[in-house]
């Protein structure tokens, strides 16, 4: 299909979304209407760890975004630092993925059997983000399409920044940083502690950083020098 054909088809179908919705659910939701898909989400990232979520269109791409956030690593941080498309298959009876085994294992759970896609969001040339799909059938544009329409999001997106929020971002490197400073070890360690204890207490990255910056989690060294979290009351 051409590109103006394809701008067609994401502008009408942005023109169905809710006008009182913020531009970049319009936008995600228009994408996965165009594409056939289950559901999607819209991330923008500087580089792996400095991701934002900026759209999830449902539940599902919420709970598989939350996943590759706590786990750090999923289809869409390959599709970030190896700028390409990432396609890994949800089924519950298939191999894990190699790539990324821990998420794909535990992404059978979010929703029925299908397909995790991870698209690079280009502008000039440079990666800024990454559009991911969720289908249970196949998508109903190739890939070259879907490249061009993540492309086409990304450089939509550079135009919403200041109406991005960023505190949640900002809270888990800040809560990075308390971590770094408890346990004196380098930030890449302490938010690899931080997403460990979200995985181990099934609760998401973001949650585990609030309780830290609110003084309700610390980190610390037992007798035997094992990292161990210890909660307390709220100050």
């Amino acid at each position: 299909m051409s590109a103006p054909e394809l701008m067609g088809l994401l502008a009408r179908a942005l023109a169905r979304t809710d006008a009182g919705m913020p531009m970049p659910s319009r936008l995600c939701r228009a994408c996965v209407e165009v594409l056939g898909a289950q559901s999607g989400t819209l991330t923008l990232s500087a580089t792996p760890e400095a991701r934002l979520t900026v759209s999830t269109s449902d539940g599902v791409s919420t709970q598989i975004d939350d996943l590759e956030e706590t786990l750090g690593e999923g289809p869409g941080r390959v599709a970030l630092t190896e700028d390409r498309i990432v396609v890994t298959t949800i089924d519950p009876d298939g191999p894990v993925d190699v790539a990324f085994p821990l998420f794909s294992h535990m992404v059978r759970a979010v929703g029925a059997p299908g397909a995790a896609y991870a698209v690079p969001m280009r502008v000039a040339g440079r990666v800024v983000g990454v559009l991911s799909l969720y289908a249970v059938a196949d998508l109903a544009r190739g890939l070259k399409d879907v490249q061009f329409l993540a492309d086409a999001l990304g450089l939509a997106l550079l135009g919403e920044l200041e109406s991005l929020d960023w505190s949640t971002r900002a809270q888990i490197h800040q809560a990075t940083g308390m971590v770094t400073a408890q346990l004196r070890i380098t930030p890449s360690d302490a938010l690899a502690v931080l997403r460990g204890h979200a995985f181990a207490s099934t609760t998401t990255l973001e949650t585990v950083a609030h309780d830290v910056l609110a003084r309700r989690l610390v980190f610390r060294y037992d007798e035997t020098r094992t990292v161990e979290a210890t909660r307390t009351e709220e100050p």
